[in-house]
Order: C-alpha cells, then sequence, then structure tokens
C-alpha cells in the first residue's frame, strides 16, 4: 500500500482511539449518592429513590459502560439497551433490544413500546439518564398511529433516506410521526427528573436532531414538515396507509420549549464536531501535515463538496510549497440512491473525487466514525492519484460505479475499502484529504 494511503488509514483509526466515550464520561461526570456534577449544572439527589437508564443509539453500549462504572455500588437501576449490536456484556437491570438501522425492525418498535411503559411509572422520586446517540431516529420508533405496521414504518424511513434530504430536514419528518421523538420521551417522565446525555453526529446547534430530540422540545412545526414533504416529493413515496393516516387528520404538533415537562430537564452534550476535529487535527499534524479544518460543505451534495473541499487543498498547497498539506472535514454529505448497489455516502465521497485526483500526489479518505457506510460492511473508502490506474486495469469505470451507487464493491476490488466493524462510537463522518509537496 503507497504510504499516503496508509498514513490516511492510520490517522482515522487514531482518530478513532482518542474519542473513548467512557474515558469522557469519566472526565465530565462526576456522581455520589447526594448529587450529580455535569459541566451545566449540579444536581441534587436527596429525595431520589430510583434511577432508570435509557440508552438509545450506535454508541448505547460504550454510554452504558461509562455511566454504569460512574454510579455508586448502591444505586439499582432498570432500563432497556436499543442498540444495533448485541452487548458484550450486559449490565444486570437492563433489557436489550438489537434493534434495525438504517431502517427499523421489530425491535425498534419493540423497545420504543417498552420504554413508554417504563417511564409512565416514574414520578418526582425518580431520576432517569437518557444516553443517546447516533442511528437512534431507527433503532428506536413507534408511530403516532397505532395502525401502523412495522412494514408501513419500514417504508417512511427507506422514502426519507433516499429522497436526498439533510439529516435536519428528515428528522423534522420523523419526529412529528413518532410517539417517542420531538420531546415526547420527556413528556412520558413529565414528573421525573430527567438527564439526557449525548453523543453528537449532527452540527452543532442542532441536538434536536440527534436520535430525533426524543427528550428536547421542538422548534419545528407542522409547517415545515409539509414543506419537506413536497421539496423531496415524499408524498408519493409514502405507503398507502400513512397517505391515509395524513388525509384523515392533521399532523399532531410536537411538544415546544414552554412545557413543564422540561423544566427538570438537563442536557449534557458528552462528545460533538469539536472532540472530533480536536482529535483528527492532533493526528494529522503529528505525521507532518501543515492542517486546516473545514465544516462548509456539512449536507453539501456529495460531488459539489468534493470539488469544494479539493479546491481548499490546492490552495493551501500553493501556499505553503514544499510542505505537506492537509485538509480534514466532518459533517455528512448528501448522496442520493440512484442505483442498486452496495456502498454509502463516505465511500461516494472518495469515488467522487477518483477521476479529479488522478496522476496527482493527493490522497482521499472519508469515513464514518461509527464504522458503518451506507447499505456497507465498510466505514468507508482511500483512493489516492493512482487508484483510476488501477480500477481501469481491472476493467472498472468509477463512473459507472458511482451511478449504480456501488462505491464500495468499486474499493473493496482494490483493497481500499476501510473495514473496521461497529466502533461503538458515532460522530460525525471525517474526511481527509493529504498532499505531497507539488
Amino acid at each position: 500500500m503507497p504510504p499516503t494511503k496508509q498514513i490516511a488509514r492510520d490517522i482515522f483509526l487514531q482518530t478513532l482511539a482518542s474519542i473513548d466515550i467512557p474515558a469522557v464520561m469519566q472526565r465530565k461526570i462526576h456522581l455520589d449518592r447526594t448529587s450529580i456534577i455535569l459541566p451545566c449544572a449540579t444536581l441534587e439527589l436527596t429525595d431520589i429513590s430510583r434511577v432508570i437508564v435509557i440508552a438509545i443509539g450506535k454508541a448505547a453500549h460504550a454510554m452504558v459502560k461509562g455511566l454504569t462504572s460512574l454510579l455508586p455500588v448502591e444505586y439499582a437501576f432498570s432500563g432497556l439497551v436499543a442498540a444495533p449490536t448485541e452487548p458484550i456484556a450486559a449490565a444486570p437491570g437492563l433489557e436489550y433490544f438489537v434493534a434495525g438501522h438504517p431502517i427499523p425492525n421489530n425491535d425498534s418498535l419493540r423497545a420504543a413500546e417498552a420504554c413508554l411503559k417504563l417511564l409512565r411509572t416514574c414520578d418526582r422520586h425518580a431520576l432517569v439518564f437518557f444516553l443517546l446517540s447516533g442511528g437512534g431516529s431507527a433503532l428506536f420508533e413507534l408511530p403516532l398511529d397505532p395502525s401502523l405496521t412495522l412494514a408501513d414504518v419500514q417504508d417512511v424511513h427507506r422514502a426519507l433516506v433516499t429522497c436526498g434530504a439533510p439529516i435536519e430536514a428528515m428528522n423534522t419528518v420523523r419526529r412529528h410521526f413518532s410517539a417517542v421523538k420531538g420531546g415526547r420521551l420527556a413528556l412520558a417522565a413529565d414528573a421525573a427528573q430527567k438527564v439526557t446525555l449525548a453523543v453528537t453526529d449532527v452540527p452543532m446547534g442542532k441536538e434536536g436532531a440527534l436520535a430525533s430530540g426524543p427528550t428536547l422540545p421542538d422548534a419545528t412545526t407542522v409547517a415545515d414538515v409539509q414543506r419537506i414533504l413536497a421539496q423531496y416529493d415524499l408524498p408519493r413515496r409514502l405507503p398507502a396507509s400513512f397517505q391515509r393516516w395524513l388525509a384523515a387528520e392533521p399532523i399532531p404538533e410536537t411538544p415546544k420549549p414552554d412545557h413543564p415537562a422540561f423544566g427538570d430537564a438537563h442536557f449534557e452534550l458528552l462528545l460533538g464536531m469539536d472532540d472530533l476535529f480536536h482529535a483528527a487535527h492532533h493526528a494529522v499534524e503529528a505525521h507532518g501535515y501543515r492542517t486546516v479544518c473545514d465544516n462548509s460543505t456539512d449536507d453539501w451534495p456529495v460531488e459539489k463538496a468534493a470539488d469544494n473541499l479539493l479546491s481548499q487543498l490546492e490552495t493551501w498547497q500553493r501556499e505553503h510549497p514544499g510542505q505537506r498539506v492537509a485538509v480534514i472535514a466532518d459533517g455528512e454529505v448528501s448522496s442520493p440512491v440512484t442505483g442498486n448497489g452496495t456502498g454509502g455516502r463516505n465511500s461516494a465521497f472518495v469515488l467522487a473525487c477518483v477521476e479529479k485526483i488522478a496522476g496527482r500526489k493527493i490522497t482521499v479518505l472519508s469515513a464514518g466514525t461509527d464504522g458503518i457506510d451506507g447499505n456497507s460492511p465498510a466505514a468507508g473508502a482511500v483512493a489516492d492519484g493512482e487508484t483510476l490506474l488501477r480500477a481501469r486495469a481491472l476493467g472498472m469505470d468509477p463512473s459507472a460505479a458511482f451511478r449504480d451507487s456501488d462505491a464500495y464493491s468499486f474499493f473493496s476490488a482494490l483493497d481500499d475499502a476501510i473495514v473496521t466493524g461497529p466502533t461503538g462510537n458515532n460522530l460525525r463522518d471525517l474526511r481527509i484529504l493529504l498532499a505531497e509537496p507539488l
């Protein structure tokens, strides 16, 4: 493997190692028999007689591990975990659901039903920890209309994830159609003291999009939903049963900030964009690259994002002649599914760069910090100036693979897919662009 591709892989793996969730929780949270000290607040626990733990998302197991290591031994707790994988070691008192992502499965619905049932038993002597991370929108779901089946819910999610809308728009729709999103979990535990700890894969300031905001008041409205449905031609994509529900009654509004259920609720962001950038920036510069960070291409179409970041890299190269330079970016690019292949937005981003960097001393990596890229078994991919020549020698056409949404197959054949398996974390996608001296 050419050295720069190996360097890019190493940088990605070093970044993952620097954002260990239990270690972050140890640094940021202090909990004893009488209080919880968070960066944002100190909570008194003298009246608490019951502790509930609700963990939802791709990082749920790591977050449970971190929290349970902090809980004093005399704190018995109960609750549930909705994650895409089985735990390595199950925590006593918790019920586990192996839920579906990016499409909900039966355990996604069973977890949501069990959660609502449990939260509705909570009174003012209960303390509820909500541990939220990315992927929760699919891993944890229950439609507001009880007549909708699992197949209906799956069809709705498929329509959303393939329509080309940014994550914020998708989650605006999800919040209004769901019984467990858009603040509705906080309402279910109305009287309890509530603490949400979050590892976010959404842009800063938009934490309501994380797992579709189950514990936060929702700033979006039914009017926003109607606009999004029209903009992305969604009504015709939705199942007939769902269309009948929309036609039969107005879409219910989500709870807003003035609702009393949010009066005793606290939200603490444990890991976010800044943490990812800091770890990646440190790793890149440790390899001798002058580095600039960029998040301006978040939610951009994949090819537009590729052009912009490569242009930034070229400018940075010219400004620092004779030096190794790098651009690192986070966020999610928009990559609508146009074929029946295997891959996701990360490998699609790298594929969009293959012809643009051909013959040049440039390496491009894009991968998900959760270890998952679309419907593929990879986290993403890496390419350099020799990738196009190698692909053509095998009879492969990057443009055709892009049209077929088959980026994983393309890079797998070149041994350039990045396969980590599920990482137990989920911040944002990370893109690393490296350039050698001109």
